[in-house]
């Protein structure tokens, strides 16, 4: 399994714009520059979150992006749908029907209850828990010194 360079780019973005959110709005290119995603792929990336309603754009010389719920009201599983659509691991676990063997196949039940596993992590894991994760390493990094 790999996870998609526009779910792994679309979280970082969404965890710096939770680093950031005590700012009015952040501009695309400071993101970029932190999280070294080019400009014009972290563009389209943010459309999608805000089509999916999950940051809001602001215009004028002090605008930028911001975060459009509470943190605590985003999951990555909202993120992944914003940038992915549902996460399907194999097509017979989203559709037994296209298998004639998923009824007494022990391995479709195991990719079955993985799927349920990533899913249940991916619902139950805010934004909110990701950025205060982040803080925390980056304080412990300050916290860190050198002979």
């Amino acid at each position: 399994m790999k996870i998609s360079t526009k779910l792994r780019y679309g979280l970082r973005a969404m965890i710096d714009l939770g680093m950031n959110e005590d700012k009015s709005a952040v501009l695309v290119k400071s993101i970029a520059r932190r999280q070294e995603i080019s400009k014009k792929y972290l563009d389209n990336l943010l459309g999608g979150l805000k089509s999916a309603g999950l940051v809001r754009s602001i215009r004028g010389a002090k605008g930028g992006y911001v975060l459009a719920k509470p943190m605590d009201r985003i999951t990555v599983y909202d993120i992944a749908i914003a940038l992915e659509g549902p996460p399907v691991f194999l097509d017979c676990v989203k559709d037994p029907s296209c298998c004639d063997r998923s009824e007494n196949c022990v391995a479709y039940e195991f990719w079955g209850q993985l799927s349920e596993a990533v899913m249940n992590l991916l619902r139950k894991t805010t934004l909110k828990e990701l950025v205060e994760r982040q803080k925390k390493k980056q304080e412990e990094k300050s916290l860190m010194y050198y002979l």
